[in-house]
């Protein structure tokens, strides 16, 4: 049984994780709104991120490079799938649609997770995880507002739902990753691969690499544009995955996760308080709805047999 002090702990480290997850979109909108490209702003907050976290990856390997090489592929389509394709359609669905908006679509992924089991592994879900898929895409119909005021652009609809793509892929591949692997190796490389497939594709000209490097508009005020890199790649990646780490041994990875879907209502607080993005009544109920889903899935996940904990599975998604 976990101590009162250190569930208390790890509470507050999850929730700290959830809120510096949160800010990623709202740093990134400064930097798309100046000229930047979706996948140049993943480059940059990734690749920094990789660089900072290589330090303590390093450390925890501990000379165990063979954990590493035997890892490298797993690593490498990690980074593609749940780095760069999830975090360059969360990004592009943030130039169409409210910060908020975009993570709820993103969040899908979870229920697409349940369907990729339930088809591929034929592992059939239980009556809770199904009740919550139906309240999530019920929930979707009402973040769409497709006969309302407040309609979706749909190109940012379909950039979100890639999002949700990328994220069911990193939970999928991060719970088949060898348990002997360290979670902040597997973070740091994750992020290298991903920054550095985008790098290529981008000098290669398939992707379009954008960057300014004047003064831009962050919280209604004139900045240097290393203050929202400095917050994507900090705050809203080092911080909020080390804490998320840190949250998961204390918590237990059910517990850690599930209280980590606070992101999206931070996510929305702080779209509101800095960007002055506010979804409509229709669309907060739609949301309200997807968060009640995923957490549906999620409870019936803590009420499922306990199994050997394997962090990696559930550690926070990289948005």
């Amino acid at each position: 049984m976990r101590q009162p002090s250190a569930a208390g702990a790890g509470l507050a480290l999850a929730l700290l994780s959830a809120v510096t997850f949160a800010t990623s979109g709202t740093f990134a909108r400064s930097l798309i709104d100046d000229g930047w490209s979706a996948e140049a702003v993943v480059i940059a907050r990734v690749g920094i991120a990789a660089l900072v976290l290589a330090v303590p990856a390093v450390l925890v390997l501990r000379g165990r490079w063979s954990v590493l090489r035997r890892n490298i592929t797993s690593i490498g389509v990690f980074g593609l799938l749940g780095v760069a394709v999830a975090q360059a359609c969360f990004f592009n669905a943030v130039r169409y649609l409210p910060v908020g908006l975009a993570l709820l679509l993103e969040y899908l992924g979870v229920i697409l997770v349940v369907g990729w089991t339930w088809l591929v592994q034929g592992q059939r879900p239980r009556r809770l995880t199904v009740a919550g898929s139906v309240v999530a895409l019920a929930g979707l119909v009402f973040v769409l507002d497709l006969t309302g005021t407040g309609r979706l652009d749909p190109v940012g609809v379909l950039w979100g739902l890639g999002a949700a793509v990328g994220l069911a892929g990193y939970f999928v591949l991060a719970g088949r990753v060898d348990s002997a692997l360290p979670s902040v190796v597997m973070a740091s490389g994750g992020m290298a691969a991903g920054a550095g497939a985008l790098l290529l594709l981008g000098l290669a000209g398939a992707l379009p690499l954008r960057a300014t490097f004047d003064t831009v508009q962050f919280a209604g005020q004139q900045t240097s544009w290393l203050v929202p890199i400095a917050g994507l790649a900090l705050v809203a990646a080092v911080v909020a995955y080390l804490a998320g780490i840190a949250a998961v041994r204390a918590l237990g990875s059910r517990l850690a996760s599930f209280v980590g879907l606070s992101e999206v209502l931070f996510a929305v607080l702080i779209a509101w308080l800095v960007l002055g993005e506010l979804p409509t009544i229709v669309q907060l109920l739609g949301g309200a709805l997807i968060v009640a889903g995923v957490a549906l899935v999620r409870l019936d996940e803590l009420r499922a047999p306990v199994e050997p904990e394997r962090p990696k599975a559930a550690e926070p998604a990289l948005t």
